[in-house]
């Protein structure tokens, strides 16, 4: 029997490990391994929403964040989030993401989670996320891209856990990409030596918006569903 796609995705996302060199004062995120409440939201939250055997359109970011996947271990999902629009308990210290917040605005203008989760998967080219330490106990987010030496370096890692993500059941005509520039080059690039997808259509990052174009966020929302209603449409 074909495991479902929720299966799938929690067995990933168990065996999901990083053993490369990382560049100074960079730490690897890995709320799998590392955290056991993440472990059960996560499963919690892929039992809910993809519990079939359905395809779904990926959407890829570029890593988790430290206040929402590496603590709840779902992709743009804050702890305010998933136990308010995903509506999974969560206990423990709340977290806000200002990218989670234009998910999740984003979603319920397309109509919910229930119905959004249907139809997409979300996730990024690095499915575990780094950190910066720029001072005692004080860390920033730190994206793969930043150091071309670890870019480099996570290359095999990001092409097998592309590759492995790819088999869950995706559509192949259109992927959609969070981050119009650095993000988007790259996976276009990758898409281009492998031919994942027939084309990557790319979206400014939530970050982006939020902290850039917070005043014309709703236009930023409304290109999101147009994107996405179109690709479902064909």
């Amino acid at each position: 029997m074909k495991k479902t796609f929720a299966e799938q995705v929690i067995g990933f996302n168990k065996k999901l490990v990083l053993n490369i060199p990382l560049p100074p004062n960079i730490i690897i995120m890995n709320p799998f391994q590392n955290n056991k409440g993440a472990m059960q939201y996560m499963q919690s939250f892929y039992k809910k929403f993809y519990s079939d055997i359905e395809k779904r359109f990926f959407i890829i970011g570029i890593n988790p964040g430290r206040f929402g996947a590496a603590v709840t271990g779902v992709p743009f999902t804050d702890t305010k989030r998933l136990a308010g629009a995903c509506a999974i308990p969560y206990s423990g210290k709340e977290t806000h993401e200002p990218s989670s917040v234009f998910i999740y605005d984003m979603i319920e203008a397309f109509g919910g989670a229930q119905l959004f989760y249907q139809y997409f998967y979300i996730n990024s080219v690095v499915p575990l996320g780094f950190a910066k330490q720029i001072g005692k106990d004080k860390f920033v987010n730190y994206n793969y891209y930043d150091d071309k030496g670890l870019q480099t370096a996570l290359k095999p890692f990001i092409l097998q856990s592309l590759q492995q993500q790819f088999r869950f059941g995706m559509y192949t005509h259109a992927a959609f990409c969070l981050g119009s520039g650095k993000n988007f080059n790259y996976i276009q690039q990758l898409n281009d030596e492998l031919h994942f997808f027939e084309k990557i259509i790319p979206l400014e990052h939530p970050r982006f918006i939020m902290q850039y174009r917070q005043k014309t966020k709703q236009h930023f929302m409304e290109k999101y569903i147009q994107a996405f209603q179109e690709v479902i449409s064909q």
